[in-house]
């Protein structure tokens, strides 16, 4: 679905499974085919906290990608990797990256990835600072690991573990506050 209140091309969208009131909306948007954490909120310092690139804050990735992900890649990626960004070239900026167990607990996907039989799907965690278009699919592919499924897991100290798809929680201005900024 679309992590926005209004429809395109008739996909689903946020207002099809909640409803809230007009000024809600969704901080750092997930693409169609990304899955995880989303933040709304009304409050606009810490929807303009949370975006703008000058605070930094941290957000980490679940990136389950074709092919086994080497070492060298993982190195390529942590230290930064050069994408394109509307038509320019743009080094990203250094990233915490790990290799996760093939065994990781996350909900099945509808629709399924892709599945090879020949080709292993291996998972890694990716934490960035930083939040351009399409980033984490497109560090990915440039160290010539293409993207199955990405998946947010954590907004600052905000995380979906224990949560399944579609799990709502309501936070206090405090409680918000005191998950992302310190």
């Amino acid at each position: 679905m679309l992590s926005q209140f209004s429809s395109e091309g008739g996909k689903k969208c946020l207002k099809d499974i909640i409803e809230v009131e007009k000024d809600v909306y969704p901080v750092g948007r997930l693409d169609y085919d990304s899955e995880g954490l989303l933040l709304l909120t009304n409050d606009t310092s810490i929807n303009h906290q949370l975006l703008h690139p000058s605070f930094e804050h941290k957000r980490t990735y679940w990136v389950q990608v074709d092919g086994a992900i080497t070492a060298d890649a993982a190195s390529q990626l942590a230290k930064g990797v050069a994408i394109n960004i509307d038509g320019q070239q743009y080094k990203t900026k250094p990233a915490i990256v790990q290799l996760l167990p093939d065994d990781i607990n996350v909900p099945d996907r509808n629709p399924p990835i892709r599945f090879r039989k020949t080709i292993p799907a291996t998972w890694a965690s990716i934490t960035l600072t930083e939040g351009k278009n399409r980033q984490v699919r497109k560090m990915f592919a440039a160290v010539g690991f293409p993207v199955l499924r990405l998946i947010r897991a954590q907004l600052g100290n905000y995380t979906i573990e224990k949560m399944q798809p579609g799990d709502l929680l309501s936070l206090t201005e405090q409680e918000v506050k005191a998950g992302f900024f310190r």
